[in-house]
């Protein structure tokens, strides 16, 4: 860090002009990115889907709240499968699902007033799900799909954690879990239901508060090639 150039008060204003320059032009090209998102085709969801929550079983189109969009976090929990090398265990989802989830924990009520529900589903059964979250203090709603295909159609869990490839963000690729992270959106309109948009991986940075704030500093994410595994803990793990 000391090594970094330091310059004197106009210098630093002509460098930090060049680079709102650039800013400018990225948040026209991320307007333009997010219109054509809105644009892209939907899918009519013709599957029935079952959930298990505070409500008791539910269908997807329940998930709604009277709302016409839904957008839905696949946090990776499924105490089946967890093991030494699970970033979830049999009573804790994935570590870094639980960072992710904290950051739009508060701003579920400000989407409400935005027609937009957001939720959580997971494969874990019900009961494991209302014990982290209350261990978290979280207030959206955070359902099991434990049984139904959601979660395999929606490419974020896989029946054999030990296949070679896994279809897993829009193409074939190693993964080595028999979970993995996503969001996917839909639309309800009239008695229909559309899925219209679904993202993995990298995509998600942009549900991630935290790190918004973290690319503003000198160090940046300063993460290495291990990402957020390296470092991010459960909110109540950190040992300070």
């Amino acid at each position: 860090m000391t090594t970094h150039k330091v310059v004197k008060h106009d210098q630093w204003l002509a460098a930090r002009k060049r680079h709102l320059a650039k800013e400018k032009e990225f948040t026209r090209l991320r307007d333009q990115l997010s219109r054509e998102r809105r644009d892209l085709p939907w899918e009519l969801v013709e599957k029935q889907y079952t959930f298990e929550g505070e409500h008791g079983t539910q269908a997807l189109s329940d998930l709604f709240e009277g709302r016409s969009q839904l957008v839905i976090y696949h946090a990776m929990f499924h105490p089946d499968t967890a093991g030494p090398h699970t970033p979830w265990t049999r009573d804790a989802p994935c570590y870094v699902c639980s960072f992710w989830m904290d950051n739009f924990n508060g701003v579920t009520v400000h989407l409400n007033h935005r027609d937009i529900v957001m939720a959580a589903v997971s494969r874990a059964p019900y009961a494991k799900l209302a014990a982290y979250k209350k261990r978290m203090g979280w207030g959206f709603p955070w359902l099991s799909s434990f049984g139904s295909d959601f979660n395999f159609d929606y490419r974020v869990s896989f029946t054999d954690a030990k296949a070679e490839k896994v279809d897993y963000n829009y193409r074939l690729r190693p993964w080595g879990l028999t979970e993995a992270p996503g969001i996917s959106v839909f639309l309800k309109d009239g008695g229909e239901i559309y899925h219209t948009y679904s993202t993995y991986e990298r995509g998600l940075d942009m549900l991630n508060v935290a790190y918004h704030y973290m690319d503003l500093v000198p160090k940046g994410r300063d993460e290495g090639e291990e990402g957020a595994g390296a470092w991010v803990r459960r909110r109540d793990e950190y040992q300070d």
